[in-house]
């Protein structure tokens, strides 16, 4: 049971208990429960997913140039199409300056791929997809379908490239404009200075063990989505609106899940009035630390989905922030201030096992 599904039960045991001494008694086998969860939390090996087997050393270069005079390919897609289709090597593609105009997909069995490009502001991956555009058979392509760069497959890294989707910001109450700029659908994925760029639905998070470090993501609305469990280091979180937008939505669905979003030395800036998260799961978890918040944060901070039952179930969580928009007073009574305790298990690579599958990354 998680830190929320504990909250509940203490809720559960005040209105249920038949004396005094049976509701403390109560309380603190609860109390003793939910720290026994912290503890979990902050043991290396916490998470139920598979263990980490990642290979670091490289067993092939290759180099992807406009001019083909200086490179194998002239295209991301044509280096990917060179690999194995099941691939048990870690293979690095080289990319050097310029702007690709491709849409790219990682299928699943194309393991230990890494991306390394001339640096975020030089190397640059592009697409326009929308949710409402039609794919090869007719169909909406969804959000899903939209983004401009999809992994697939595990042990993916990406170092010093940007990922945009260049879809123009869609006007007020328009539906089906979702446009992706990378999904990751696929277990222990490392980003490294790279950038994501957006406006609805940057960075869709979807499932996995995911980290970035040093990266920087902008967009409007729920820029940074899934149900991954992720942690985001040193991080620039832009938004880019005129009226209201949020930074996350972060979708667990059920207490036995262990995903959820951790941001750590992360800065919060932009334009328009921003939500930190929305419950798009029923356990939905965001927790910031360390994190420096501009003034675009909404007091509120948090938003329910129009669904009052999750405030219930959700875990929103502040540790040490700073900045204007940091302040806790004003908050949803259904967010905490975390002490040090409960932000423990959120702030460390412990969070999402990295300190086997990130080595040497």
């Amino acid at each position: 049971m998680d830190a929320m599904g504990l909250k509940f039960f203490i809720i559960i045991l005040f209105f249920t208990s038949a004396n005094s001494r049976t509701h403390l008694n109560s309380l603190k086998i609860a109390e003793e429960g939910y720290l026994d969860w912290i503890r979990r939390m902050s043991f290396r090996n916490h998470s139920h997913f598979e263990e980490a087997k990642n290979i670091f050393v490289p067993c092939k270069i290759i180099k992807v140039h406009k001019n083909p005079k200086y490179g194998d390919f002239t295209s991301m897609q044509k280096a990917i199409n060179s690999i194995p289709v099941v691939n048990l090597c870690r293979v690095v593609i080289s990319v050097s300056a310029g702007t690709y105009k491709e849409k790219i997909e990682i299928p699943a069995t194309m393991a230990y791929v890494t991306f390394e490009g001339a640096g975020s502001d030089k190397t640059i991956i592009q697409w326009d997809d929308t949710a409402d555009r039609k794919g090869p058979k007719g169909q909406p392509m969804g959000t899903y379908g939209s983004a401009t760069f999809a992994i697939n497959a595990p042990y993916f890294v990406a170092k010093n490239i940007a990922f945009k989707n260049k879809a123009p910001p869609p006007p007020a109450g328009v539906t089906g404009k979702q446009a992706v700029a990378v999904r990751i659908s696929a277990d222990m994925a490392a980003f490294i200075n790279c950038k994501f760029v957006g406006t609805q639905d940057t960075l869709y998070d979807h499932k996995g063990r995911h980290y970035f470090k040093n990266c920087y993501i902008q967009g409007s609305v729920d820029f940074i989505f899934g149900d991954g469990l992720s942690l985001y280091e040193g991080c620039r979180l832009h938004a880019k609106t005129n009226k209201y937008g949020a930074l996350t939505a972060q979708k667990r669905e059920s207490m036995l899940e262990e995903t959820g979003f951790s941001f750590v030395n992360c800065k919060v800036t932009g334009s328009g009035a921003l939500y930190l998260g929305r419950a798009w799961g029923t356990f939905s978890r965001v927790v910031f630390a360390y994190t420096f918040m501009d003034k675009i944060i909404t007091p509120k901070g948090w938003y329910n989905w129009g669904d009052k039952k999750r405030e219930m179930t959700v875990f929103y969580g502040q540790f040490k922030c700073s900045g204007p928009g940091a302040d806790h007073t004003g908050r949803v009574s259904w967010a905490r201030e975390l002490t040090q305790q409960e932000a423990q298990p959120f702030i460390s690579l412990s969070f999402i096992d990295g300190h086997k599958w990130l080595k040497n990354i």
